[in-house]
């Protein structure tokens, strides 16, 4: 499974491909690559990560055509929708991102993502209010094992909040799949 999470930088899409790669790595026995690419800005330039996950090696680490697609700001929705592999799936965080008018062939998960954040404490967990969107709905990752990864990530004093977040995610996510 492909997977790239875009936004901007500062919205922590990168820790979150880290910690996703990381989970099938050191916690399951799933094979994961992980690329990022980022703008010259330490905040608000171009920002995404590529994880790929398998049960065989995985001989190409770059995504070319994500089957999931999570897109958590504007540019990068108007930059990446269109190579979404036809029938995919497009994660969009509806707080910051309106989708084009023309059709799109992928199933479409529309959630605000950032203001959920924010309601539940800060919406610097967004992006892992997403990883439980992305985990609940492909349940390519056992949950645990992304929990596990999560908390060996985040920083000291955050682990309640960010474990807090991945619940809202999850949650959110068995809405869509019974939709």
């Amino acid at each position: 499974m492909e997977l790239r999470l875009a936004g901007e930088g500062g919205q922590g899409l990168i820790t979150a491909g880290i910690i996703l790669a990381e989970a099938c790595a050191e916690h399951t026995d799933l094979n994961a690559t992980q690329t990022q690419s980022y703008g010259p800005e330490s905040r608000g330039g171009a920002s995404r990560a590529d994880v790929i996950i398998s049960t065989e090696e995985i001989d190409y680490p770059e995504v070319k055509n994500p089957d999931i697609l999570l897109v958590m700001a504007q540019e990068a929705a108007d930059k990446y929708i269109p190579s979404v592999k036809p029938g995919g799936t497009i994660i969009v965080d509806s707080t910051y991102v309106k989708l084009p008018e023309e059709q799109i062939d992928a199933k479409i998960i529309e959630y605000p993502i950032s203001e959920k954040a924010r309601e539940i404490g800060r919406e610097i967990v967004a992006n892992i209010v997403s990883l439980g969107l992305i985990v609940g709905l492909t349940q390519v990752v056992p949950e645990d094992a992304v929990m596990a990864a999560i908390l060996d990530r985040v920083p000291k004093g955050t682990e309640e909040l960010n474990e807090k977040a991945f619940q809202v995610g999850l949650e959110a996510a068995k809405m869509f799949r019974k939709s």
